[in-house]
């Protein structure tokens, strides 16, 4: 019917556009378009029921190919669920051997770098240069370490606890405090000590054996070459049990000049005072000895008086002076004494004005050092104590010295006075016995 309605319209407008057709006509146009549509139509039926029965047997062969599709998907997934939990299985085991094998690497790193850090600034070094590089490969090493470097390793390990507690001779460069380098026979003790021809040395990381610009004192390096000499048998020696700090403190610790230098232009001052006043000192007491000696003498010959002794001069003014008067006798021996005592006494009032001097000039040094440590704390805060440590030297170093340079004047002061006295004492009683001896004379002659 669908069809038939255009065909119809098509007519009518056909037949409007020529001439009025007979119905007859018109009716058999129509059947004729009738006809030819559902022969059209019964084709196209056809068609569809041969294409409907090829589409259920392509249905049909795509069913049966379909079926051992499935069954070998069914089987191929089976196993891909087997192959999976046998993967994560394994996953696991590699993830514990992993674990195992990670903790080895870490241990092996672990040991590599401690034993490298000891390694860096040890004296063992010096005898094995090339174990510090075998372990810096060690210890920055990612991969799982192979049976050789296990071996190495442990060889390394050994090689440092044999060698901590051996003694021994072997040949390495040494640099001398000018820079320049010689080979020469070390003598090792332990990790503790290392002496090439009587003078300690220390060990630089990338230099080697430095011999130390300060030597240790107190027989220390007679008993490294006592060491070095031995063949066998117990030496003592003297050895650093920090492994090299406390003589790389030695090093920076200053001299004697150098804390001479710490206490400035006070300390000089101190220090050239104390060396006029002990020069004085031995000056005087060498003199007193002198006079001492040649008094003794003269007291063994009283009846020759010598001018080169205040009692030999005297017993010379006594001979000069008026003998029939006792009173001018008298006078005579006493400002013989009185003038004999200041050259027995002399420089004794310095020396001890000097030993007086010298702690006062050592507290000015430290007021000045004091001075010098708040300006240096005002100008640069405490962040840093080196910028203060020149004034409290200053201030420490003159009050030590001023100390150093009192006491042993004090001490000198004293002997010389105490020398000087007896000698006065002895000019004394010599004195009074010549006045006694005259006076007992002079009765004598009186009651005869």
């Amino acid at each position: 019917m669908t069809r038939l309605i255009p065909l119809l319209i098509m007519a009518l407008f056909t037949g409007v556009a020529s001439a009025a057709p007979s119905l007859e006509s018109l009716l058999r146009e129509v059947e004729e378009a009738q006809q030819a549509s559902n022969s059209i139509n019964r084709e196209r039926e056809q068609r569809f029921l041969q294409n409907k029965q090829e589409q259920q047997q392509l249905l049909a062969e795509a069913r049966a190919e379909l079926a051992p599709i499935e069954n070998r998907t069914g089987e191929l997934r089976s196993r891909y669920d087997s192959l999976q939990q046998e993967i994560t299985a394994l996953q696991a085991e590699l993830e514990d051997k992993a674990g195992d094998l990670n903790q080895m690497v870490a241990v092996v790193r672990q040991a590599a770098g401690d034993l490298q850090a000891v390694a860096s600034d040890s004296l063992i070094t010096a005898q094995y240069p090339d174990r510090e590089s075998q372990l810096s490969a060690l210890a920055a090493s990612d991969s799982v370490p192979s049976a050789e470097e296990l071996q190495q390793l442990w060889f390394l390990l050994q090689q440092e606890m044999t060698a901590s507690g051996q003694v021994t001779t072997f040949e390495a460069p040494v640099v001398a405090p000018d820079g320049s380098t010689a080979r020469e026979d070390v003598t090792r003790v332990g990790p503790f000590a290392a002496v090439a021809n009587g003078d300690y040395l220390e060990y630089l990381p990338g230099t080697g054996l430095k011999r130390l610009g300060r030597q240790p004192g107190g027989g220390a390096r007679s008993m490294a070459a006592d060491l070095e000499a031995a063949e066998s048998g117990l030496v003592p020696m003297a050895i650093d049990p920090t492994r090299g700090n406390i003589l790389a403190l030695l090093g920076q610790r200053p001299d004697l000049l150098a804390r001479v230098h710490q206490g400035g232009g006070v300390g000089y001052v101190i220090i050239g005072l104390g060396v006029f006043g002990v020069l004085l000192a031995a000056w005087q007491f060498l003199r007193l000895l002198g006079t001492g000696r040649r008094v003794r003498g003269q007291l063994k010959n009283l009846g020759e008086p010598r001018s080169d002794n205040p009692l030999g001069r005297i017993l010379q003014a006594a001979r000069d002076a008026d003998a029939d008067d006792p009173e001018g006798l008298e006078l005579s021996l006493d400002e013989a004494v009185i003038r004999e005592a200041p050259r027995l006494q002399r420089t004794q009032p310095l020396i001890k004005l000097l030993a007086a001097v010298a702690p006062l000039l050592g507290l000015l040094g430290t007021v000045v050092g004091m001075i010098a440590t708040f300006q240096a704390i005002t100008l640069f805060g405490t962040g840093d104590p080196k910028l203060m440590a020149g004034g409290i030297s200053q201030a420490l170093v003159t009050t030590v010295l001023g100390l150093v340079v009192a006491i042993p004047l004090l001490f000198a002061h004293s002997l010389l006075a105490s020398r000087s006295r007896g000698l006065i004492q002895i000019l004394e009683e010599q004195s009074a016995g010549l006045l006694a001896r005259y006076l007992e004379s002079r009765a004598g002659s009186r009651r005869a």
